[in-house]
This record gives C-alpha cells, structure tokens and sequence, in this order.
C-alpha cells in the first residue's frame, strides 16, 4: 500500500527573520522617495533634459523639481485618515501603485506641464509611503530595538538617493534623452515590486487589535516572538495593547484632530517641528541640487554629477552608526551633535564660496560631505522616528500625517526657493541654512524628552500623563530583565513631580523648559533612567513598603509596592522632590 502524498507545509517566517524581512521590504517604500528626491538633481543639469525643456528658467526647474512636495503634502494629511481605515498594509500597497502611475507619466511626459503632472501623482503615492513606512516600522519593532530598525530603514531612503544619482551620471553617457528617461523609468520598476510584496506583509498587530480583530493579532505577535501561540511574552505584549486599547475607548473621546491636538498638543507640536527642522537645517539645498551646488563652487557638467556621487556614498555610510547609537545614546544626542555639526559645515561652505579662490571647489566638496554625513547620522533618521514613537495608538496615524504633512510643506519651501535664492543671495544661503541649525539645537536642548527604550503604551509618561504601571519587558535583551542586577525596567522619570502630579495632559511647558537646565539638581534633565539600586531607593522602598505591610497582611505587600511606585511618579512628598 502506496502512502498517502501531503502536501508539505510551507514555511513561514517567524522571530527575527519575519522582522528583519519586514523591515527591509518596508524600506523598499522609502528607497522609493529617496531615489525620487535624488534623481531630479541629475538630470536637471543633462543637456538633453535642458534642450528637450527649451532651457528652463530657475523658476520652471524649482516647480518641476519641488512639485512632487504638493502631492506628497496632500496625501501625508490623507493618510491619518486612510491608514486607520484600510490598516497600515493596504496603505502601504496603495502609495506604491499610485507612486508607479506617477513615475510612468514622468517617464513618458511630451513637456513642462505633463512632467508637472507626473511629479504630482508621484508626490500622491510619496505622502502615502512616507507617512505609513514609519508607522507601521514602530508599531512592529521591539522597543530596545526601535531605534535601531528605524535608522536602518532611513538608510534604505539614503540608498535610494545614491543610486539615483550614479543612475544619473552613468546614463549621462547616453547621447540621447534616453539619458534622463531611463532614470525616471526605474522608479516605476521598484514602485511595482514594492506593490506586489505589500501583498505578502503582515498587518501591523496594533492595529489588528485596535480594530477588534485580536485573533489575527495575536497571530502577528507570536510570529514576531518566534510562531508560539502559547509564548508567554506574545501573550503579554497582547494583553498590554489590549489594555490600552480599551482604556482609550472608555475615555469617550472620538478620535480627531481637534481631540488630538487639545489632549497632546505638545507631543504633536515636537513632532511637527523635528520634520520642519529636517528641512530648515538644509539638506535639500544639497539633495535636490547638489550639482548646481558644485557648479557654483566650479565643478563643472558630468564632473558636478560624479562630485555629487561621491557625496552620496559617504551619506549612505554615514546613515549606519545610528543603528547603533540610537538605542544606547539616545535621540537628544544624536540630534545635538548633528545639529551643531551640520551648522558648522554649511557655514563653512557659504566662507568658502565668499573667498572664491582656486581651492574652493574642493573645500566646498569637503564641507559639503561633512554635512551630509551628520545630517544622515543625526536629522536624517531620528524626525522619522521620533512622531510615531511619541504618538499613542489612537491617534498616532493621524499625528505622524500631521508631521509629516510639515515634512512636504517645508521641503516644497526649500525646493521651490533653492535655485532662485542661489542666484539672488549666493553664498549667504548657507549662512541662513546654518542658523536654522542653530535654532533646532536650542529647540532639542530644551523641549524634547528622551524616548530611548520606552514601550509605545507606557509613553504617556514620558510626557507626565500617567506613571508607569507594572510592565513585563517585551521582546527585549536579559539586561532589560525585571530580574536583572544590573537593570530594573520600567524606566524611571526625572522629570519634576509636581510636573507629573498635574495630570492635565498638556503638560507645564516652563517647568521642562527649567528642568533640562542646571538647576533642575538633573544633568540629564528630561531624560529617563533605570531605577537603580544603590541610590537609597532600595531602602526607601523597603521602608515604605514595610510602612503598608503594617496595616495588612503579606497579602496586601504587593499592592503596597504598587502604591509605592504611584507615589514615586505622582506625589511631591517623600522622595518625589530629589
């Protein structure tokens, strides 16, 4: 008797492997733009383009070049809306197509207008990936990891850019316009991959859950945590985004933007500004129009293209330290230095285009790439981000559209004015630039909290709304063990307790502003840190807890701790003042 044939099961991806594969397909949505950004500041300068566009004036190349930023601004606002109904996949599968249908009008444009148009739908599909890929990175990373995958994803934007540019100059070459054509058609090939893997992706488990759907949630999770239904950890995770889940449905509050912008104003007021700075501090003068950059400082035509590419390889590896960096150094470091570097750098560049001498194209290719180089360690990855990380569940879509929408607006700004301010006010361009990065060290120094290794459910109290509560570790390293000697986890704010103790969730604006200075008694200022065990806190614990023991039996021991904790967090009494 011939056995019976099954067929075998197929495989699935489960732990790291599905997590680092969704994390590079999912860069393949940011690969997009980036390539998009870069391959304009190519093929703007080709004599076909030039000739087959009848030379056009500073004016039609900055519309041709920063239109996409209208579409893109549209369709980040859109996309809060979009992505909380057809979930963060569908969105995903949506930008690619509509991003491919833009590059195919490009591709195929007859003049100005019909390029316009094409930049536009481009822009359509642009505001959908850029808004969603950070979103749906988040809501599927482990928190001691987040920073870490969200970096690496920003290097798949930086990559798309240098390919671009080395696209450009290699089919400079091509004596005919199939030199710029063939640039712009690629994108459309990459867009289409993009839209047939997003078929393939998991859903984002928050909000499977979010939507009621907790089986197929749970599902994602015990994938994320290695294919174990039963894994105790999944379980946790679940449960703990369940909870928040149904907290924030028993508060009654609708989901808005007007509800959101009263009740976190602040978070989104950062995460509006951190995109607005990305821009202001100066990196698409160099993204879009890096070779007019080096024609100004005397290279000239493909030479131009080839110093540009140059540029772009050290940004990619610039990009990579912050996979590092970000979860152990935090993201105010990250931000201060890059700011303090990039200014330095950019007004170098105005100093040497000033001079004018036999050495200033090479010394404006240095300081150029050191520019980008601490704009791809610092600005680049860390706006991306920071929105989805600050934002809660309920409204996050909504507010990292709303960072982003600032993204488009304020790059459309740059990339619509770049040429002509480069004809009207020259070197003194970068000085501006440069002190926009003054003005974003400032902002960093003083208002934005640290989120390094804080869960997305336990971020209300980074911002003073609620405490910690009673949180297991969820899919973290042994060091972040609640049994670890070395780490106690959750994290503990510093932040001012009569801060904490209002509970109005606007938070007091002054007392971070004072906190983060020296006579806060806190170096750190706003930032967090393990609860540690050899500050007193131990013994203090051990009194207080021994304090409620005596009004109950061992019982009750464990919620004397909880009170405890509540009032190390909420209380001005007792230790809450050190």
């Amino acid at each position: 008797m011939v056995a019976p044939m099954y067929p075998k099961p197929r495989r699935r991806l489960v732990g790291k492997s599905l997590l680092y594969a969704i994390s590079m397909f999912a860069s393949l949505g940011v690969f997009l733009f980036g390539y998009d950004q870069g391959v304009m500041s190519g093929v703007i300068t080709g004599p076909h383009f030039i000739n087959f566009f009848q030379t056009p004036n500073a004016i039609r190349v900055g519309t041709m070049v920063a239109v996409l930023e209208i579409g893109a601004f549209a369709t980040s606002i859109a996309a809060g809306r979009v992505g909380d109904i057809i979930g963060r996949k569908g969105t995903l599968f949506v930008g690619a197509v509509v991003f491919t249908l833009g590059g195919v009008v490009q591709t195929f444009t007859v003049g100005f207008w019909t390029m316009v148009l094409g930049r536009i739908v481009s822009g359509f599909g642009v505001g959908l990936l850029s808004t969603i890929v950070p979103i749906y990175q988040s809501e599927i990373s482990p928190p001691n990891h987040r920073g870490a995958l969200a970096c690496a994803e920003f290097t798949g934007n930086i990559v798309g850019y240098a390919f671009s540019v080395w696209t450009d100059y290699f089919c400079s070459f091509i004596d005919s316009n199939l030199s710029w054509r063939i640039p712009l058609f690629i994108q459309c090939v990459i867009g289409a991959i993009l839209a047939v893997g997003s078929l393939m992706m998991p859903e984002s488990p928050r909000w499977l859950i979010d939507k009621s759907r907790d089986e197929a949630g749970m599902r994602v999770l015990a994938d994320l945590h290695g294919g174990d239904l039963d894994d105790p950890t999944a379980r946790a995770e679940f449960q703990e985004i369940k909870d928040k889940v149904i907290q924030e449905r028993e508060s009654g509050e609708a989901r808005t933007y007007r509800m959101m912008w009263r009740k976190y104003k602040q978070r989104v007021l950062l995460a509006m500004s951190s995109q607005a700075f990305a821009q202001l501090n100066g990196i698409n003068v160099i993204s879009y129009y890096a070779p007019r950059v080096f024609e100004e400082a005397g290279w000239r035509g493909r030479d131009a293209i080839l110093m540009t590419g140059i540029n772009a390889i050290v940004y990619v590896l610039s990009t990579l330290p912050p996979w590092i960096l970000v979860d152990r150094w935090g993201r105010r470091p990250i931000l201060l230095s890059g700011a303090a570097v990039m200014g330095v750098a950019l007004c170098a560049t105005g100093f040497w285009m000033y001079l004018d001498k036999t050495w200033t194209p090479n010394a404006v290719v240095a300081s150029v790439i050191i520019f980008n180089a601490a704009f791809g360690y610092s600005w680049g990855p860390i706006p991306w981000l920071y929105p989805p990380e600050i934002m809660p569940l309920t409204v996050r879509a909504k507010g990292v559209s709303l960072s982003t929408a600032t993204n488009w607006a304020f790059n459309w700004i740059v990339g619509e004015t770049t040429p002509y301010l480069q004809e009207v006010i020259e070197w003194r361009l970068y000085y501006m630039h440069g002190f926009y990065c003054a003005c974003s060290f400032v902002l960093v120094y003083f208002l934005y909290p640290e989120t390094k290794g804080v869960p997305l459910e336990e971020m209300d109290a980074v911002f003073g709304e609620e405490p910690f509560g009673d949180h297991l570790p969820l899919r973290t390293s042994a060091p972040m063990s609640p049994t670890s000697d070395g780490r106690v986890y959750p994290p503990k704010s510093q932040v001012a307790a009569k801060d904490l103790h209002n509970r109005s969730g606007q938070g007091n604006w002054l007392v971070r502003v004072l906190g983060n200075g020296k006579g806060s008694g806190s170096k750190e200022g706003l930032s967090y840190r393990p609860l540690s065990r050899g500050d007193g806190d131990e013994e203090e614990l051990r009194q207080l807890k021994t304090h409620d023991d005596g009004e109950g039996d061992e019982d009750e021991g464990s919620e004397g701790f909880e009170v405890v904790e509540a009032q190390r967090f909420g209380s001005s009494s007792g230790s809450g003042g050190r």
